[in-house]
């Protein structure tokens, strides 16, 4: 299935590399855009991550900004360009023939998955990097302390819904 998935990349002019890339920046909060939690992602080198952010940027499809947070970092953003190349990613060709096929089936493929999945980041020794609202430092809006938006403990930094759905480099399993 992995061969077939990257060779449906190749033929978008993008290499498997870039297609993951593009992938985390249109996933990732806000605090998790950066090369750093990219390569970490990943399991790649800074250096790697680094060509790769100059190609796709060359193509028009990333851009690179100075964080507003922390002005020794970089922060990454998508383009329109990069938005149409993840709008016929060959990666959804998959999820909907796993969608089209018996939810019962499905749902025990996922959990399979699931499971091996954390098996093998745990052989590893890596990190998960789920999204916001499964991490322990999450706080929905109209909790106990009627925050509103949703906040980050750890960060301290208000929410979105959008943010509350996408990946963090912080994230912690509660």
């Amino acid at each position: 299935i992995d061969r077939l998935v990257r060779r449906g990349e190749a033929a978008a002019d993008l290499n498997p590399a870039q297609w993951e890339a593009l992938r985390f920046v249109a996933r990732a909060n806000r605090f998790s855009r950066t090369p750093a939690a990219l390569a970490e992602y990943l399991g790649s080198t800074r250096g790697t991550v680094s060509q790769t952010l100059i190609t796709l940027e060359q193509k028009g499809h990333v851009t690179r900004e100075q964080s507003a947070r922390d002005r020794r970092s970089v922060t990454l953003g998508l383009t329109p360009i990069g938005e149409r190349a993840l709008s016929h990613d060959p990666i959804l060709a998959l999820a909907a023939d796993l969608a089209a096929g018996d939810p019962r089936k499905l749902s025990e493929l996922v959990n399979t998955l699931r499971g091996v999945l954390q098996t093998i980041i745990a052989r590893n020794g890596g990190r998960a990097f789920g999204v916001c609202e499964t991490c322990r430092h999450f706080r929905k809006a109209g909790g106990p302390s009627r925050r509103q938006p949703h906040h980050c403990d750890l960060l301290d930094e208000a929410l979105s819904e959008a943010d509350s759905r996408a990946i963090c480099v912080e994230q912690e399993p509660v």
